[in-house]
């Protein structure tokens, strides 16, 4: 029973203008370290330049022979906008203005999402793919995992360069691995792309 593999990661560390910063392109090269003995067939990445350029510093440390290649699924977005009812209070401003086509779009685009890479293989041998993408679409894929309640992708957030790995296997449902794991990167390169305070 072949098993799809996702090793799912944040872009590193960037700047207000969304390019990598010194420290996100470390953080990037510290994660292909951890990958480098994964037989990974394929890098894919979000079409935005701080995810692309993740995606090469990781290379570095691949085999070299796993395509690197963009995935406009993996954009950043927000993949589903809740309904009043669910929202909760804390979020309500942030969903403030979003209308209905935009909130469509974004839907779409997660389901796209979700149908491009959770299936599991159809032939006998295993996949492993590493998709560097951005924190809600990783949300997201944690959630479909879980078959949690859609809304369910709020509070579940990434540290840039933590590693999620998520299992497709057919005929079970995903397994999750592992969620914003950042033992690869050392203590000061750990929890950015999160608000400062105190961490354990």
């Amino acid at each position: 029973m072949a098993t799809r593999y996702l090793y799912i990661a944040r872009h590193g560390d960037a700047d207000a203008f969304g390019n990598l910063t010194d420290t996100g392109r470390e953080q990037a090269r510290l994660l292909g370290q951890r990958l480098a003995k994964i037989p990974i067939d394929a890098v894919w990445h979000s079409p935005l330049p701080r995810a692309a350029d993740s995606a090469r510093e990781l290379n570095i440390f691949l085999t070299g022979s796993a395509p690197v290649g963009e995935a406009a699924e993996l954009i950043d977005h927000v993949p589903y906008v809740p309904k009043p009812e669910e929202t909760p209070l804390s979020w309500v401003p942030f969903f403030d203005g979003y209308d209905a086509d935009e909130a469509e779009t974004g839907h779409r685009i997660a389901q796209s999402l979700t149908a491009r890479f959770t299936t599991p293989p159809e032939g006998d041998d295993d996949v492993h793919e590493v998709l560097i993408t951005h924190a809600y679409p990783i949300a997201w894929l944690i959630r479909h995992a879980l078959d949690a309640p859609a809304v369910q992708w709020l509070g579940l957030s990434s540290a840039n360069a933590a590693l999620t790995v998520i299992e497709n296997r057919p005929g079970l449902p995903p397994s999750i691995v592992m969620f914003n794991e950042m033992s690869h990167l050392r203590s000061d390169l750990q929890w950015t792309g999160f608000p400062k305070t105190l961490r354990p």
